[in-house]
C-alpha cells in the first residue's frame, strides 16, 4: 500500500547531506560495537566503522541517486512496503559486495569470515535502513520523488 501525499517537506542536496550524516552517526557507533561483539578488538572495530562509514558514504549517494531516479520515472508513486524493502535490499547488497573484501583485509581474515560478520551487520543494517527511511521520511516529508503530483 502506497503512502499518502505529503508536504513537500525536506528536498535536494541537503536532504542528502542530513540523511547520509544522521545515519552513517548511528552506523559508526553500532558497526563499532557490532564489531566487538562478534570477537575483534575495539581499536580495530572503530577503525574499520569509519573505513566502512566512509565506503558507505560514497555508495549511499550513489545508490540513492540513481534510486530516485528510478522511483520519478515510476508511475505509481509513493514509498510501498515492496519499494522500501527493494531500496533496503539494493543498498545494503551493493554495500556487502564492496565492504567484505576489505574486512577480510583489514581483520586478517578468510573472505567466508569476513562474508559471515557481514552477515551479522546486514542483518542489522537491514531493519536499521528499513526503520531509518520511514521515520526520517515522517520526520522531513518525502523525496519529490516519491510523492503524487497534486
Amino acid at each position: 500500500m502506497s503512502e499518502p501525499h505529503q508536504a513537500s517537506g525536506l528536498q535536494g542536496p541537503w536532504r542528502r547531506v542530513i540523511y547520509v550524516t544522521i545515519y552513517e552517526i548511528v552506523a559508526i557507533i553500532a558497526s563499532s560495537l557490532l564489531f566487538v561483539v562478534i570477537g575483534q578488538q575495539p581499536g580495530e572495530s572503530g577503525v574499520m566503522a569509519v573505513v566502512a562509514s566512509a565506503v558507505a558514504v560514497i555508495w549511499n549517494v550513489s545508490f540513492n541517486s540513481a534510486f530516485e531516479w528510478w522511483e520519478a520515472r515510476q508511475s505509481v508513486k509513493g514509498r510501498s512496503i515492496g519499494r522500501r524493502v527493494a531500496h533496503a535490499i539494493g543498498f545494503e547488497g551493493g554495500l556487502a559486495l564492496i565492504l567484505v573484501p576489505v574486512m577480510a583485509w583489514w581483520f586478517g581474515v578468510t573472505l567466508w569470515q569476513a562474508l559471515a560478520m557481514e552477515a551479522a551487520l546486514l542483518v542489522f543494517f537491514l531493519v536499521y535502513t528499513y526503520l531509518f527511511n520511514w521515520v526520517f521520511d515522517r520526520f522531513f516529508g518525502l523525496p519529490a520523488s516519491a510523492q503524487t503530483l497534486v
